[in-house]
């Protein structure tokens, strides 16, 4: 299944990583979260709304980890939001292995199209952002066979953004 969003203002962007959080919050399994999109797309402010939905994001800082690679945010779950922005062509920390791998924690990868797809995890959510005159379109897809049910089960409160649902 993917969902064509349409985000319209910056606060649509923190309202839909509100909606996220609230998808992640009692997920038996916590797919990772993969974004994909320009400079200025808003990945950073969709991880801010998410995080900012979480029990203890009053510890939380959310800023882009462009600098350091990647933050982790004291919630619940705990999030880790990676930024391989300035890794293009050069293999990542070993630290996002783990904890991709870390069933108890969040990870959050913006520029995943700088990760080699053997390295992607087995379950997660996609968000690629397509720049429009107005606004943001979003396609949202999950891989996996547990991300893909779980993402299902959540479409009507994602229905608010969608331009267009497509089975496939």
């Amino acid at each position: 299944m993917k969902l064509r969003l349409f985000l319209d203002s910056a606060e649509d962007t923190l309202v839909l990583g509100k909606m996220l959080a609230d998808v992640f919050k009692n997920a038996v399994v916590l797919p990772a979260l993969l974004l994909r999109g320009g400079l200025g797309a808003g990945k950073t402010s969709l991880v801010r709304g998410l995080v900012e939905a979480l029990p203890g994001a009053g510890e939380a800082d959310v800023s882009s980890p462009s600098f350091n690679i990647f933050n982790i945010y004291p919630t619940t779950p705990q999030v880790a939001h990676f930024d391989l922005y300035r890794l293009e062509g050069m293999p990542p920390d070993e630290s996002l292995f783990e904890l991709i791998g870390d069933a108890t924690t969040l990870t959050v990868i913006e520029w995943i199209e700088f990760l080699d797809r053997k390295h992607w995890p087995e379950q997660a959510f996609c968000l690629d952002w397509t720049d429009l005159r107005e606004g943001r379109s979003l396609d949202l897809y999950a891989i996996g066979s547990k991300a893909r049910p779980l993402l299902e089960s959540h479409v009507s409160t994602l229905r608010k953004y969608t331009m267009e649902s497509n089975l496939s």
